[in-house]
């Protein structure tokens, strides 16, 4: 019974002693949305520098699906199309390789972007943490009075197992 209330005065004299701080505001992590104008802002703008009437004149040529693919490749041309375009572009004479490949472009063109995005977001929060993290570091640790450690603490710090 004797060891029961010692260490129950131990520990409320270890509560009303401890270090003292100040809480801070805790809130709820803030989901960042990306709004219509910024998502309109990282899309990429379609470039077709090769245009779809050109395609179809070179598919009538007899140029080859490889060959398309490079001229698109080479001209740096992008597209953004939409299904009944590709259609079109299909009941026209543009072979679906292409077609596979002009749809593949974009898609990658999107994820990078939006990797590209996310990577940037993240290193921003990351630089945040890191100036919390300074701050907190240099914040005291308890109460000025007795300096970085409690009176009853052993020397540099606590030792409970030795404490008979």
């Amino acid at each position: 019974m004797k060891t029961v209330s010692w260490i129950g005065i131990a520990a409320m004299f270890a509560l009303a002693s401890g270090c003292a701080s100040n809480p801070q505001k805790e809130s709820a992590p803030q989901i960042q949305r990306i709004s219509a104008e910024e998502l309109e802002q990282l899309l990429p703008k379609p470039d077709p520098n090769l245009t779809y009437e050109e395609l179809v004149r070179l598919s009538h040529e007899g140029v080859t699906a490889e060959a398309l693919i490079e001229k698109i490749k080479q001209s740096n041309s992008s597209y953004e199309l939409t299904p009944s375009q590709a259609l079109e572009l299909g009941r026209k004479g543009v072979d679906p390789k292409v077609l596979d490949f002009m749809h593949a472009q974009r898609e990658q063109t999107l994820r990078e972007g939006f990797a590209d995005e996310l990577n940037k977001r993240d290193r921003e929060h990351q630089s945040v943490v890191e100036q919390l993290r300074r701050e907190a570091m240099m914040r005291p640790m308890c109460d000025p009075f007795w300096g970085p450690y409690p009176p009853y603490w052993r020397y540099p710090y606590p030792y409970p197992y030795r404490w008979r």
